[in-house]
C-alpha cells in the first residue's frame, strides 16, 4: 500500500521538475522578451516561481520557517512590480527626441501665452 509520506515525496518531486521547466521558460522570456513590460511580467514570474519552489522545499523538509520567507519575498516582489510599473508610466511621458520634430508646413503653432504669430 502506497503510504501519505510517499505520495508527499512523489507530488513535490513532480512540483518541482514543473518548477524548474517554468523557471526556464520565463528565464528565456526575460532575455528574449521584446519589450520592457514582457520583461517586467516575466520578473514578477520569477518571484511566483521562486516562492513556489520555497513553498515546496518547505514541504519536503517539514521546515516551516521557509513559508515565513516565501510570504516576505511576495511582499517584496509585490512592490518590486509596483515601482517597475510606475517606471513604465512615467517613461511613457517622456518624449523622445524623435517625435519632437520640426512642425510641417503650412501649420500654425501657438506660443505658451496663447498669442498667434
Amino acid at each position: 500500500m502506497i503510504t501519505p509520506a510517499a505520495i508527499v515525496a512523489a507530488a513535490s518531486s513532480a512540483a518541482l521538475v514543473i518548477l524548474g521547466l517554468a523557471l526556464i521558460l520565463t528565464v528565456w522570456r526575460v532575455v528574449a522578451g521584446p519589450t520592457l513590460p514582457d520583461r517586467i511580467l516575466a520578473l514578477d514570474m520569477l518571484t511566483g516561481i521562486a516562492i513556489g519552489f520555497i513553498a515546496v522545499i518547505a514541504v519536503k523538509t517539514g521546515f516551516s520557517l521557509y513559508i515565513d520567507i516565501a510570504i516576505s519575498l511576495g511582499l517584496v516582489g509585490f512592490l518590486a512590480t509596483v515601482a517597475f510599473a510606475r517606471f513604465v508610466l512615467s517613461r511613457g511621458n517622456i518624449k523622445s527626441p524623435a517625435s519632437a520634430s520640426p512642425p510641417q508646413a503650412g501649420v500654425k503653432r501657438r506660443h505658451a501665452g496663447g498669442k498667434k504669430r
